[in-house]
């Protein structure tokens, strides 16, 4: 037992027993691990906090350090021993798991690969081989008969790595060179590469501390990429890198100095332009400059103005411009001279609309392609630039998702949008823009034999809020369910940054619906489902609308007898951890079991801190605590500052030691503090992967293990053992 830390965690007494609550699994008298507590006094506006877990806490250069100190070794310790803990109160689930991850896997198609699409006289195509975890990139030249060009092979390039991502591939104008970045670590911290694609070389130059993404001008030879802070990787610096030079020597031509915004760079799908973006949560700002000149001075296209968003598209010699200017909430479509880009010059395009949210738009030779919401609904308009014809494309069901998606080409009358529903698997179509006909490049398949769509039916039901607001909720079940209250619901929700969770097919989540579970979605304000003022009442002091929404929602779907609290259960990562650990201090009793993913609920502490990665870009969504009337409100619902002597749920919470966008430490804390507190015999488990980061594990199958093993938590509460 190393110092400090009391743990008892391989306790041999089996003289007791328990069982968790529906479950009919014998539990063993296994005690849980107990945290060290040294009181930390937090003070500001005049208010204190005493933090018992802060020393949790690790900076990153302990975490590098070859020799763990004492603090370090504390740390390690009582993770691993959480770890133990939960591997032994789930011992007898792990047969289950294991099945349950072949399931998962079996429907999967594991030799698989995407649908071609063109790009500079190549076609480009992203595949898997069987049994292999990671993708194959690769190419062929003009004609999908041409011999294949393999760019990058993950299976090879990930050996010898607990976790591997390649992200960013960018082709030099004249297909030779391919940029791309590498992280093997899972703080999203990428290295940039070169590749002579002629050659099979990959140059002996490492752009180190990037976000992955680079662009190239038209010289072939400048690349533009954006490096992160290495302390709060905010990307604010912007990069010109002169191939075959020293990557030591690249010329720093931007840099960010708002901490509140960050930093990126691209090029327009014209190719005429390259784009230097800033963005915060509320206002952007972008620059321009003719890529064939990539030594010129980028010029700002429109300064800065607070509460001010757009986005800019080239087309001919005009801009298009996605805004909110002027009160337009939902957004509206502008254009201007690519010559005179500032706000006056723009003229209106596509006007505001209280009912519908534009949210992108994709540009072609004849064709404006406009994304849009509806009452929730996804909706894709297209109209040609002259004005002869303008329609909607056909969708008939409330519980789909249909998206633009590969759409890089230029010149084509071709459009490639995806579709899927809660209960029809995704398909990738190309539509002909001029004939209205459709061809379905790729449905996605489900192996097993088991599945058919007929089998699952789903709806779209609206709870009523505690201020009146209807709330949208959209549900899959298999067909047949009983609606009197003993059916298994699972209700996912997420309710932050205007992130929406559209319904979406799973082949993963049959595995629940297959046993009697309902899933359900609820679209909660702070999303963008219901348009832009879905999100305005979701955040900063309306925050707390997001947490009753979903309770409202779960009381309505127990009124409706959809479930009951016994057989509810509650799911949230990130920021719908932040949610779900808001909603079990606020109403206890509404879930029978909770399952909180990397969730972020030291929300006071980390706000107030800005050398945490996040934080400082984060003060328009949450509000500055720093500022007496944020800093209450935040408290007020912040979970891990809200954890009273109580009964609280069945838990499962999941973390990853290398999290850079919710450090370990948060849900570490979380958990110790509710092992103090709470007063129930639930189950209460942490789960830390010590090889990974906020996004899990990399390997598509074992990203499968970890569903697995919540699905059998959830299961065996259940008292479904197989």
């Amino acid at each position: 037992m190393q110092k400090g830390i009391i743990l008892s965690v391989l306790s041999l007494t089996f003289a007791a027993s328990c069982t968790t609550k529906n479950s009919t699994t014998p539990m063993k008298d296994i005690q849980a691990p107990v945290a060290k507590k040294i009181p930390e006094t937090l003070e500001i506006h005049n208010d204190q906090r005493i933090d018992n877990y802060f020393w949790m806490r690790l900076s990153d250069e302990q975490k590098a350090a070859e020799t763990p100190d004492a603090q370090t070794q504390d740390v390690l310790d009582y993770l691993n021993a959480e770890n133990d803990y939960t591997d032994s109160i789930t011992a007898h689930t792990k047969d289950f798991q294991k099945d349950l991850f072949e399931e998962m896997k079996g429907r999967i198609k594991e030799a698989d690969e995407s649908v071609p699409y063109k790009f500079n006289g190549y076609w480009y195509v992203t595949k898997y081989e069987e049994g292999k975890d990671y993708p194959i990139y690769t190419r062929r030249k003009e004609s999908m008969d041409a011999e294949e060009e393999i760019l990058f092979d993950c299976n090879e390039m990930a050996e010898g790595h607990a976790y591997f991502r390649l992200s960013g591939i960018n082709i030099s104008p004249d297909n030779k060179y391919a940029a791309f970045g590498i992280d093997t670590v899972s703080r999203r911290i990428y290295t940039i590469q070169i590749k002579n694609l002629e050659t099979g070389e990959v140059l002996p130059y490492k752009i180190e501390n990037t976000t992955g993404g680079s662009t190239w001008a038209n010289d072939n030879k400048t690349l533009f990429f954006t490096r992160k802070d290495a302390q709060t990787l905010r990307s604010n610096q912007i990069f010109k890198y002169k191939l075959g030079e020293d990557p030591t020597k690249a010329e720093l031509i931007f840099e960010e100095t708002d901490e509140t915004y960050y930093a990126f760079v691209y090029k327009t799908k014209s190719k005429k332009f390259l784009v230097i973006g800033s963005t915060s949560t509320m206002t952007s700002e972008y620059q321009i400059l003719d890529a064939n000149n990539p030594d010129g001075e980028f010029k700002i296209f429109q300064p800065r103005t607070r509460g001010m968003e757009y986005s800019i598209s080239h087309y001919d010699d005009t801009f298009y411009v996605v805004t909110n200017a002027d009160g337009a909430t939902n957004f509206k479509l502008m254009k201007t001279p690519d010559t005179a880009t500032e706000k006056d010059n723009w003229v209106e395009v596509i006007p505001h609309r209280e009912d519908t949210m534009l949210e992108d738009i994709d540009i072609f030779k004849d064709f404006l392609v406009v994304s849009e919401r509806t009452n929730g609904l996804n909706r894709i308009h297209i109209q040609r630039w002259d004005e002869t014809a303008a329609y909607y494309l056909p969708f008939d069901n409330e519980t789909y998702t249909a998206y633009t998606t590969t759409n890089i080409e230029f010149d084509t009358q071709t459009l490639r949008y995806a579709y899927n529903s809660l209960t029809t698997p995704s398909s990738v179509i190309d539509f002909d823009m001029v004939t209205k006909e459709k061809t379905v490049k790729k449905e996605q398949e489900v192996l097993g034999g088991k599945f058919d769509k007929e089998n699952y039916a789903s709806e779209r039901v609206w709870a009523t809020a505690e201020d009146g607001t209807q709330i949208p909720i959209s549900l899959v079940y298999k067909k047949g369910i009983k609606k009197d209250g003993s059916t298994p619901l699972l209700l996912y929700g997420y309710g932050s940054y205007g992130s929406t969770i559209d319904p979406y097919f799973s082949t993963v989540r049959l595995s629940l619906l297959d046993r009697g579970f309902i899933y359900a979605i609820a679209h909660i304000r702070g999303g963008e489902y219901l348009g832009r003022q879905w999100y305005e009442n979701g955040k900063l002091l309306t925050k707390k609308n997001t947490f009753t929404d979903f309770i409202d929602c779960g009381k309505y779907l127990a009124e409706q007898h959809y479930s009951s609290p016994a057989h509810m259960y509650a799911m949230g990562g990130s920021a719908g951890g932040l949610l779900v650990g808001a909603v079990i201090n606020m109403a206890p009793d509404l879930f029978n079991g909770v399952i909180a993913a990397v969730p972020f609920v030291d929300v006071v502490s980390t706000m107030l801190d800005e050398s945490i990665p996040l934080t400082t870009g984060e003060f328009d969504e949450w509000g500055n605590p720093k500022d007496e009337e944020y800093y209450h409100y935040i408290k007020s619902y912040s979970p891990y500052d809200n954890v009273e002597a109580k009964a609280y749920p069945n838990l499962l919470v999941t973390t990853g030691y290398h999290d850079s966008q919710v450090q370990y430490w948060e849900p570490a804390k979380w958990v110790a503090k509710l092992r103090e507190l709470k007063t129930d015999d639930h189950i209460l488990l942490l789960r830390t992967n010590m090889e990974v980061g906020h996004g899990g594990a990399s390997g598509r199958f074992e990203a499968l293990k970890e569903v697995a093993e919540e699905y059998a938590f959830l299961l065996d509460l259940e008292g479904i053992s197989e």
